[in-house]
């Protein structure tokens, strides 16, 4: 944040410098301003009330859930589960929130590509983070921040053995975009396709 300030003070003194047009510098002058606005309302981190509960998994994310669907985990489960992604567009909260209470027991960067997120090779081939949480019933959920064609860094806080509280922040996805997470099969799915979801907030499935 403090570089983009810098950057936009800088070009905004140059444009005073070298431009002679009252209305140019005006123009770059209220472009600046628009474009600090955006970047502020993209990496704001409002806070959340989570209702801490250990039966409930909640929403990582603010977006859409895009897929609800039983597939092959092969990272680290290397067997079927059941996974909601929930879509991000560039107007939500992208900061990323533990789902559940528990362990840190895996945590791992991929870089990749930046496929459009809702591609069906995205969740493989795209940046990524992959961490995987025990709660205290040992039912591990897998959470995968992933990037798309905008995004190009992903941040992830979650480090192996870390103790960690549904709805804190996991991480950041900056200028991007979906997150999937892969539950145990007999989970209780409570969200639909299509849905609205809060991060820290809605729940979107009851575990056994």
């Amino acid at each position: 944040m403090a570089t983009t300030v810098i950057v936009l003070v800088g070009v905004n003194l140059l444009s005073r410098m070298f431009l002679t047009s009252q209305s140019a510098r005006l123009v770059i002058l209220m472009g600046s301003i628009l474009l600090f606005l955006l970047i502020i309302q993209f990496f704001r981190n409002p806070k959340r009330r989570t209702v801490i509960n250990e039966a409930s998994v909640i929403a990582p994310v603010d977006g859409k859930v895009v897929v609800i669907e039983e597939v092959f985990e092969g990272e680290y489960f290397k067997e079927n589960r059941l996974m909601i992604s929930v879509f991000m567009s560039p107007i939500n909260v992208h900061v990323t929130r533990h789902p559940v209470n528990g362990v840190v027991k895996y945590s791992k960067y991929h870089p990749g590509k930046y496929l459009v997120a809702w591609h069906p090779k995205a969740s493989e081939e795209n940046e990524r983070t992959t961490v995987v949480v025990e709660n205290m019933n040992s039912i591990e959920i897998l959470y995968r921040q992933i990037a798309g064609a905008l995004a190009k860094r992903i941040v992830n806080y979650a480090q192996v053995g870390q103790q960690v509280v549904q709805g804190t922040d996991s991480g950041f996805i900056k200028f991007g975009s979906r997150v999937d997470v892969y539950l145990p099969l007999n989970a209780d799915v409570l969200v639909e396709l299509g849905q609205k979801v809060k991060g820290g907030i809605t729940e979107i499935a009851t575990l056994p």
